[in-house]
């Protein structure tokens, strides 16, 4: 006679999993804009690259399917259209802060990792990844 199989109880999330966050992100966006120290980069645009994760605490109510409930990634899209738009700036290290200061500024931001590159340097790109949480800004 057959032995009757055990039901197995569904996993439980352990307490790190539950902590897991929501993310949005925008990965390489291309936008020409001003930026430089060097004589030379001043007056003229380059073309930069963003990367941008966003960690996000769970929402604490249903979205409902309502765009305006949410952290969108047009905010983080608009936000660094706004940045550039203020007009040059010297360090992609100022720009990186400034928009991880934008995400952060939304209530369910936690962390932001902003990766921004300069892609017509030699060797190819770059620039600078920097890691902030709302705090420490």
């Amino acid at each position: 006679m057959a032995e009757p199989k055990l039901r197995q109880a569904a996993p439980r999330a352990g307490p790190d999993e539950a902590r897991v966050p929501d993310r949005v992100f925008i990965h390489d966006l291309v936008l020409d804009i001003e930026i430089g120290v060097h004589h030379y980069e001043k007056g003229s645009t380059q073309r930069v690259r963003f990367s941008i994760d966003v960690d996000l605490t769970p929402a604490a109510h249903a979205l409902d399917d309502d765009i305006s409930r949410t952290f969108d990634y047009d905010t983080i899209l608009s936000g660094i259209k706004a940045i550039v738009a203020r007009g040059h700036i010297n360090l992609v290290e100022t720009l990186a802060e400034d928009v991880a200061r934008h995400c952060l500024a939304h209530p369910r931001a936690a962390r932001v990792v902003v990766k921004i590159e300069k892609l017509d340097k030699e060797p190819g790109a770059v620039g600078v990844e920097i890691v902030r949480a709302k705090g420490s800004i």
